[in-house]
């Protein structure tokens, strides 16, 4: 068995590498705008296929075209439409097994003429499963047996042999963004939704709802405006994580008022100790911001820096208390939280 040759490094300056660079971008840039302005009501028609079976989107490719098919599948799941990836060649060796009769199939294919799919096709077709192929012509094996065809058109690849898959699954990925987003506003997909699907990472925590990291009703410090500022510390302190502010609440339990711990220092440095024994409502700060329930923590975290917060109330519709957002309990999530200043400070 022969050995490949050795690798050698030709001359190629900084200068020659970015214009290349560039050139490759602006191709495939060009190609996707190519392709956009050409697309027709055949998006539509895989857009209304795939809402019209309650079964799974099966994506399924062979080589690059098959990794642009798993991305896409990831895509889907993750915007609310349920879709599992399969492999043309394990597919004739068990996999099919994961079909249903109410799954649609997707398949990409460039030439739609690879050996792995063109087996796996008429398998297909017998299972009486709808296919949706992304694939450069519409007379290709694959643009045949497919009910809609998005057609990439012929596209040249990048780079100076224009050998290398490069435009083509750069336009594969694009059709299936187009796609599978389209796919999720018809949905009513929302951000929330997405958030349940996100659970972890930047993208899940920015999404996750403020009820549920925020300290509850129970363990936050309210009271009413006729109260001490004494009794208010003294009667409400409690065990577990502390806020340095007290929520004041009127009669009929909304929120009207907060006192935080800068606004007692700022009594004590002032020596107006008598003030202590005074109702609260007499040194609270006036209607304090606050936010609904249901908003995101990423909302809660951008009103904390906008105001330099470091408390602030979560209220339902009707201004009742809910419970408390804390600088503390967001300040190792987003760490540049961590300077924003007390509410009254």
């Amino acid at each position: 068995m022969s050995s490949l040759p050795a690798r050698s490094v030709i001359e190629f300056s900084q200068f020659d590498q970015l214009r290349d660079a560039r050139e490759i971008i602006f191709s495939e840039a060009a190609a996707l705008r190519q392709m956009g302005s050409a697309l027709g009501t055949e998006l539509c028609d895989a857009v209304d296929l795939i809402l019209s079976r309650p079964g799974a989107v099966i994506l399924t490719g062979m080589g690059k075209a098959g990794l642009i098919a798993q991305k896409i599948c990831a895509t889907l799941s993750s915007t609310g439409t349920r879709s599992h990836f399969l492999h043309p060649a394990e597919a004739i060796h068990g996999d099919l097994g994961c079909l249903h009769q109410d799954d649609t199939v997707l398949a990409l294919s460039n030439s739609g003429e690879t050996e792995e799919l063109r087996r796996l096709l008429p398998i297909i077709q017998k299972m009486d499963l709808p296919i949706i192929g992304i694939t450069a012509r519409e007379t290709s094996t694959l643009g045949r047996a497919s009910r809609v065809v998005l057609c990439l058109g012929d596209l040249k690849e990048a780079g100076p042999h224009q050998l290398a898959p490069s435009t083509t699954t750069t336009a594969m990925l694009a059709m299936g963004d187009a796609l599978s987003l389209v796919i999720s506003k018809a949905r009513g997909f929302t951000p929330l939704q997405f958030a349940t699907f996100h659970p972890g990472g930047s993208l899940g925590r920015q999404l996750t709802q403020i009820n549920e990291v925020m300290r509850p009703r129970a363990e936050v410090r309210v009271t009413q405006e006729s109260t001490s500022i004494r009794d208010a510390f003294v009667r409400l302190s409690s065990p577990g994580r502390r806020s340095g502010a007290v929520i004041i609440v009127d009669e009929s339990d909304r929120v009207t008022g907060i006192f935080t711990d800068s606004d007692l220092a700022r009594l004590l440095e002032e020596r107006r100790d008598d003030q202590l024994d005074r109702p609260i409502c007499e040194v609270m700060t006036l209607k304090p911001t606050t936010i609904q329930a249901d908003a995101s923590l990423q909302a809660a975290v951008d009103l904390l820096k906008a105001r330099k917060l470091s408390e602030l109330p979560v209220v339902d519709r009707q201004n009742h208390l809910a419970g408390l957002i804390d600088i503390t309990d967001v300040i190792g999530w987003q760490p540049e939280a961590a300077s924003v200043d007390r509410q009254a400070g």
